[in-house]
């Protein structure tokens, strides 16, 4: 089947309905146990959402913390790194950031980067030591643009009210089916039909969260070729981040695995995705021209069911489909 780029406002549209659907799921679930538990005011449902809220904000609160800890981040100096401070700077004017984020290097075995914080000026821009080292200075510019986006688009806030859904939906799991809330002697195969029920909705709703932050993905490459990158920066900075990944051994890639979904790609994928990139690089030059892009653009590409597969379980879109995407930005 033909792989076709999103359009913006068709990414908007199902980043609009993806939140409406994860909302209505919750209310049927509340309403449901609302009604198995013969609850109908208001403070069950003020209780549930209450637990949902506390978990946030405990994540908001020690979330940055974490990242610092796991990404073994250093936060550097302009004296350090002045080129890279100055093109956080630049981009972070032009997004319109209340200030510069806090630039960071992680010292993870992998070229990536990352965006993490609790508010636009609380946000935080880190790359590791390996990534300055592949790229060339546009190409850094456009992945930076990406992470700047996505503080400009307050991502880490969207991703993280989606999450809430199917931690609700695991708290119920445990609760009915191994908690024994709700349980009573003649009808305990209500309570474990309830959390049977939980559990499969909290596999559902957990790959519709993998689903909006591929979105998400897609609107970050948009809003670094709206900082003023050439979509064929950043094109080719994802052509080489899959290629470099793609030759990191297994036992690295495990250390990076719970921190994954902070990076510009999934490292993991690389072996798979690289496979499918030896038709984009015509010239086998290890970069991404404008030519090969517009060529990419009016190109059918199709994706085998088992890569289909592994990004339905991603919390990025196949590198072929976003180096497509970005081809689309091109004739816009």
């Amino acid at each position: 089947m033909p792989v076709e780029a999103p359009s913006m406002m068709w990414l908007q549209v199902r980043l609009y309905l993806l939140v409406g659907l994860m909302f209505a799921i919750l209310y049927g679930i509340l309403v449901g146990i609302g009604y198995y538990l013969q609850i109908t005011g208001l403070f069950f449902y003020l209780f549930i959402i209450g637990i949902a809220v506390g978990f946030v904000l405990i994540q908001f609160m020690i979330g940055p913390k974490i990242v610092e800890w796991s990404m073994r981040i250093k936060y550097t100096s302009e004296q350090e790194y002045p080129k890279l401070h100055q093109m956080v700077a630049d981009l972070s004017q032009k997004a319109g950031l209340p200030n510069k984020p806090k630039i960071g290097i992680s010292q993870l075995p992998i070229p990536n980067a990352f965006a993490f914080g609790r508010t636009k000026k609380g946000s935080r821009v880190c790359v590791t030591k390996g990534l300055l080292d592949l790229l060339s200075d546009d190409e850094l510019k456009a992945v930076l643009g990406h992470e700047i986006s996505h503080i400009a688009h307050r991502d880490v806030a969207v991703i993280t009210m989606l999450s809430v859904i199917p931690m609700i939906c695991y708290m119920i799991y445990v609760s009915f089916l191994w908690g024994g809330m709700g349980r009573r002697d003649r009808d305990s195969g209500g309570a474990i039909a309830i959390g049977i029920l939980a559990l499969v909705v909290y596999f559902i709703t957990s790959l519709l969260v993998m689903y909006g932050s591929r979105i998400r993905e897609y609107y970050a490459d948009q809003g670094s070729a709206d900082l003023g990158n050439q979509p064929h920066h950043l094109a080719t900075a994802l052509y080489k981040l899959t290629v470099s990944s793609a030759r990191i051994p297994k036992q690295a890639l495990k250390q990076t695995e719970g921190m994954k979904a902070f990076f510009i790609n999934d490292p993991s994928r690389a072996l798979y995705e690289v496979r499918e990139l030896k038709d984009i690089d015509m010239d086998m030059s290890g970069t991404i021209d404008q030519n090969e892009l517009m060529m990419l653009s009016t190109k059918k590409i199709s994706l085998k069911t088992s890569d289909k597969l592994l990004e339905v379980l991603s919390t990025h879109p196949n590198v072929v489909k976003r180096i497509k995407h970005l081809a689309s930005l091109m004739t816009t």
